[in-house]
């Protein structure tokens, strides 16, 4: 390879750091993993630490000074992180700092090679993202955990645990779902009375809310396996996604993100039907977001149709 034939992807978030380094044809050369590189979560310095990892692993027995373009999509930056990053960059031997950008339009390029079309994402938090032009044009909800992210991992979760400890309230015991959120707060510690085991499991999750995220799983496993309570919030969940996406569409393919809607499960097939069922558009899943963010580095360098004919390449 010559000099500058060879481009960088980040894909930082709250729970992990991906890094992909490829060539201009699309062919993988490195991919290293690390923790969250999220700074908004972690602090900054962390996040460095984490992007370092995986960019070190990812360029290992390559030539760091054939890099010409390099993409960080990193959830929670900040304007000063770019300086960061372009530290991090020099210190490795890159060339050029990294083109900063949220991980927004990384999950989106993940996805599909349209220069124009929408995003939803539900994973810890839950947006939908209309783009033009490979350009954020407009954002629904991502408003948090508190206030917003309705259809979200941690809303999943949160609902789950709401409706086990009501049903627990009322006396009612047995069915998976509740026996899985049951285990998952008291393990075999259980209760005198199933008022006592909610209002325990109502301290819990008050005193650390990041025990409500993982129910969104055992809210999956339940529905699949035909759990009332759980098929009913996995069809909340699934029409607050829909709503989110219909803020925001304007035609073109929708991008499904995020680990609750890029997993087989009832959440996804219900956010499918509901989307067929609204617009005739093609509706795909994204792929490997720092092949995406690799593929976004390499748009300057590459002829539109090629671009988009190597875009499977890069996010396979």
């Amino acid at each position: 390879m010559e000099r500058g034939d060879m481009v960088v992807g980040v894909d930082a978030g709250a729970t992990s750091t991906r890094v992909a380094v490829h060539a201009l044809d699309g062919g993988r050369l490195g991919y290293g993993t690390a923790g969250g590189g999220n700074p908004s979560a972690h602090g900054a310095q962390a996040a460095s630490a984490a992007i370092g990892a995986a960019l070190t692993r990812a360029l290992e027995g390559l030539d760091p000074s054939r890099v010409s373009r390099s993409v960080a999509g990193v959830a929670g930056n900040s304007l000063t992180f770019g300086a960061v990053l372009d530290k991090l960059w020099a210190d490795h031997g890159l060339p050029l700092g990294p083109r900063l950008m949220n991980d927004v339009p990384i999950a989106y390029a993940a996805g599909s090679a349209e220069p124009s079309g929408t995003l939803l994402l539900s994973g810890t938090g839950a947006v939908a993202a209309r783009f033009t032009a490979h350009n954020l044009d407009e954002l629904s909800d991502g408003l948090g955990w508190l206030l917003g992210d309705a259809g979200s991992g941690f809303w999943i979760g949160r609902a789950g645990a709401k409706a086990v400890v009501h049903a627990l309230d009322r006396g009612e015991t047995g069915g998976l779902l509740s026996d899985l959120v049951v285990a998952h707060f008291l393990g075999d510690d259980r209760g005198p009375t199933p008022r006592r085991e909610a209002e325990r499991i109502v301290r819990l999750a008050m005193a650390d809310r990041t025990t409500l995220g993982p129910l969104a799983g055992m809210v999956s496993r339940a529905a699949a396996e035909g759990d009332p309570m759980a098929l009913e919030i996995a069809e909340r969940a699934a029409s607050h996604l829909a709503a989110t996406v219909a803020r925001v569409y304007d035609g073109g393919p929708i991008v499904l993100a995020g680990s609750v809607l890029t997993n087989e499960g009832p959440v996804r097939q219900a956010v499918q039907r509901l989307l067929e069922q609204r617009w005739e558009a093609k509706v795909a899943v994204a792929r490997d977001g720092a092949g995406a963010a690799a593929w976004l580095a390499a748009l300057d360098l590459l002829p539109e149709a090629a671009a988009t004919r190597l875009h499977p390449v890069f996010t396979g």
